[in-house]
């Protein structure tokens, strides 16, 4: 479960109500959401005496969207849905950004079990799961609702999950190792609380920490779900490192083998989205050692993975959910032109959803189209509001940029950080808003 870390470096990916307006969705959940009313639901959680579920997610996110496709709509689930209060929270909507202010949200999809007596976080879980994995991770959680815990592993893992829901990445580093030095041989939760350590230190930007652990637990992991994503989220934290880091080079090899047997490993069941994410973890990793063959090699592979995916999914809203990687797997490959049918045909399933014509301007833009691709960044505003509409300002600035028209750039980027400033807390981002006026700055001055 690569979380989805890696794409949001590389493109950012995505079922919404205009989406579902014009598309026949896949399944309905399982669970009764309630859509962005944190109150109502906390209270509702109260009264009834059980945790609140939280899934918070956004559109663009395809790791939403596989989640909201795949998962939420699975009959395993179904046993759980009165013991919890579930939730969905869209992080674009402002209404939002109080529960985004109050708790920690690093990435999407970001699922939150709260104790709603006092709204402390009970478990905090950054990315995909399977249906499978999820009611593991609720049956958990469950177990210690309400209880201080009967032995010295259950209150340590209980105290980890806490502090990582709070954002207190490294405390809760330090507690997920000490699960696991107090977990007895064979316990059945070592391989997740190795992967939370994993996320723990790569949220808390403990880059080397997170590498060398990750690194020391292919072994141990080998054939395991999780083996997967610790070694990928592993080689991520080693590419962070400074080009001339010690060891960076033997971490990122061997990480790399790591990532790469885990994809080749029969024994290894993970979802289609976070196999995909680490053929992208590959793909950046080729990248860094500037082996453009290699990177094209596993970006053929990576999107053959994803159009076969495609190919067999049940709807349109679920194929959809693959665009996003399908286009980053094709800009990898050196082969944008790929993308236009998959997203012109999304655009006439889903008329009102922005996605498809915001991808297709990143498409064409790459293609040299730019009148294209400024046409298909207007059909994308025309839809799109929230802190994702700053997105799509600045693929029109940067589409201006590749025409040469300055005072283009500047208008569009201009218009994308007097958005950034005006969204409320929680949802405005100080480093987007000093990278915005960094690029306005740098300007040629007319």
């Amino acid at each position: 479960m690569i979380r989805r870390i890696a794409l949001a470096l590389l493109l950012s990916a995505l079922a919404l109500p205009a989406f579902a307006a014009t598309v026949e969705s896949a399944a309905a959940p399982v669970v009764p959401f309630i859509d962005d009313d944190f109150p109502s639901a906390l209270a509702q959680a109260q009264a009834r005496n059980v945790p609140l579920f939280v899934d918070v997610w956004a559109d663009w996110c395809h790791t939403c969207r596989s989640m909201r496709a795949f998962v939420f709509t699975d009959p395993t689930l179904a046993p759980l849905a009165q013991r919890f209060v579930w939730l969905e929270i869209d992080s674009e909507k402002s209404v939002n950004a109080p529960f985004q202010e109050r708790y920690e949200v690093e990435g999407l999809p970001t699922l939150f079990v709260i104790d709603p007596h006092d709204g402390a976080v009970l478990l905090r879980w950054l990315g995909s799961t399977t249906a499978k994995q999820l009611v593991q991770l609720l049956d958990d959680t469950l177990s210690a609702y309400g209880k201080t815990g009967e032995d010295a592993l259950s209150r340590t893992l209980a105290r980890a999950n806490r502090l990582n829901g709070e954002g207190k990445y490294k405390e809760a580093a330090d507690e997920f190792r000490a699960v696991l030095k107090l977990a007895p041989a064979g316990w059945d939760g070592r391989a997740r609380v190795t992967e939370s350590l994993v996320l723990a230190l790569y949220a808390g930007d403990v880059n080397e920490e997170c590498a060398n652990t990750a690194e020391g637990a292919t072994e141990a992991l080998s054939g395991k779900s999780s083996s997967a994503n610790v070694a990928a989220t592993g080689l991520l934290c080693a590419l962070r490192l400074p080009a001339e880091a010690p060891g960076r080079s033997d971490l990122v090899n061997h990480l790399e083998k790591a990532s790469r047997a885990a994809l080749d490993d029969p024994r290894v069941v993970v979802p289609a989205d976070d196999r995909s994410g680490v053929f992208e973890a590959l793909v950046m990793a080729h990248e860094d050692a500037g082996d453009s063959k290699a990177v094209k090699a596993v970006a053929k592979e990576w999107a053959a993975f994803l159009d076969e995916r495609a190919r067999r999914a049940a709807s349109p809203a679920a194929r959809m959910v693959f665009d996003s990687h399908r286009l980053s797997a094709y800009l990898a490959m050196g082969e944008p032109q790929k993308a236009v049918p998959m997203l012109e045909q999304a655009e006439r399933d889903a008329p009102n959803d922005y996605n498809p014509p915001a991808r297709l301007a990143i498409a064409l833009q790459a293609m040299g189209h730019l009148d294209e691709a400024r046409a298909a960044t207007d059909r994308a505003l025309a839809h799109v509001s929230g802190p994702r509409r700053i997105r799509v300002l600045q693929t029109r600035a940067s589409i201006e940029k590749d025409a040469g028209d300055v005072a283009a750039q500047r208008k569009w980027l201009q218009e994308a950080l007097d958005l950034a400033k005006s969204l409320p807390e929680g949802q405005r981002s100080t480093k987007r808003i000093d990278a915005l006026s960094d690029a306005l700055a740098g300007l040629p001055q007319s």
